[in-house]
């Protein structure tokens, strides 16, 4: 009973430490109110030091405050809650809000079950990839470094995807003998060949007409292909330096982006319907470069942001690089090549025909047809899982 009365009480100071990380408060204010008051009170005192009004959801903040003191000490009790709790998340990107934020209850969360998450072996962690996603965004997006002990995800090695050799042809007796044969015969028509040269240039060249025509199609669909290619996107980390209100349009936001470049880019992006300028000042995103600049409601847009967003597209949100990644650096696709184009051409709409290929995977990681998003420091994401990239 002591041991369990000392691991309560251990939960509460982690929750209280990260509430006020998430409030911004000082969690010695409220040191003294730890050993004698219950997670709900605990949250009720520290909302209300913050001057925030109560969430618009908090039924479902006390709901997940519930789970919070009930989650089981026994590891095999535990993993089955965990295991539910990943089928929850499978639908959904965070348990509250849409994800550009973490809410109360994330927090409240990720704090009591971190410990029991980050005993699990690697087994167990790849039975709830739904579980593993949510607490990497999680303790990276909330900056808990400080007060937890890092999860750490094993991220996917890519290889190239090498064109196999083609295997070469058997060939039996009967082929090779037929091979001498046709060549016995062709050495006693040499003379009539050269009689009917003339009649047999023009076969020659019906020949060749026949060849070329076929050739028109393989040609025309290895430029289809080309022209769908990934590789004609330059996408590149940014770094969102400013972030306000479009003056004439308030469905739009106007972006100050760092790729690397002397000046910031200008960029605007239909976020303000799911973010803040706030929420977005300072964050890493994902960006192509080579789009053609043009004005949106009289502002210039040098770029286009990629956000991720679910089927009804109530959640959107820009991906996320790995962090690590650095303005400017330049995504790749495992065993795609090729140069981007300099400026894309709206008239041949090369991004209206690549972008049904990009998504994101059940593990909420960016993919062309499957091919993740790649930078130095590892795969980009997103909290959505099996979400459309645009």
């Amino acid at each position: 009973m002591a041991n369990n009365g000392s691991s309560d009480l251990k939960m509460k100071q982690r929750i209280v430490s990260s509430l006020c990380k998430h409030f911004s408060l000082d969690p010695e204010a409220f040191s003294s109110e730890v050993p004698g008051n219950d997670i709900k009170s605990l949250y009720s005192s520290i909302l209300k030091s913050s001057g925030k009004p109560s969430s618009k959801n908090n039924d479902e903040v006390m709901k997940w405050i519930a789970f919070a003191e009930s989650f089981p000490k026994d590891s095999k009790a535990c993993f089955g809650v965990l295991n539910e709790l990943n089928a929850d998340l499978a639908q959904k990107s965070v348990l509250l809000g849409n994800g550009f934020t973490p809410s109360e209850a994330d927090v409240i969360v990720f704090s009591a079950i971190h410990s029991s998450v980050i005993g699990l072996s690697n087994s167990e962690k790849e039975k709830l990839p739904y579980v593993m996603r949510w607490m990497d965004y999680i303790q990276n997006r909330e900056d808990l470094g400080s007060l937890f002990e890092k999860i750490l995800l094993e991220k996917p090695d890519f290889e190239p995807q090498r064109a196999k050799a083609a295997a070469k042809p058997e060939v039996d007796s009967n082929a090779k003998k037929a091979v001498r044969n046709t060549k016995t015969t062709d050495k006693s028509k040499a003379e009539l060949s050269a009689k009917k040269s003339d009649s047999g240039k023009k076969s020659k060249g019906d020949k060749e007409a026949v060849q070329e025509k076929k050739k028109a199609p393989e040609t025309e669909a290895t430029n289809k292909d080309k022209e769908l290619s990934v590789s004609l996107l330059n996408i590149q980390v940014g770094l969102i330096r400013k972030a306000r209100k479009h003056p004439s349009a308030d469905s739009l936001l106007v972006e100050e982006i760092d790729v690397g470049e002397a000046k910031l880019r200008q960029v605007v992006s239909g976020l303000a319907q799911y973010c803040s300028p706030e929420q977005l000042t300072n964050r890493h995103v994902v960006l192509i470069t080579n789009v053609k600049p043009g004005k949106l409601r009289d502002v210039m847009s040098e770029g286009l942001v990629l956000c991720a967003s679910n089927e009804d597209h109530t959640i959107v949100e820009p991906l996320l690089p790995p962090e690590g990644a650095k303005p400017g650096e330049h995504v790749s696709f495992s065993g795609i090549d090729g140069k981007p184009e300099d400026v894309l051409n709206p008239k041949k709409k090369q991004l209206e025909k690549i972008t049904p290929n990009l998504f994101t995977d059940e593990k909420g990681v960016a993919t062309f047809k499957g091919i993740p998003f790649m930078t130095s420091a590892g795969p980009c994401t997103s909290s959505i899982p099996k979400a459309s990239i645009k």
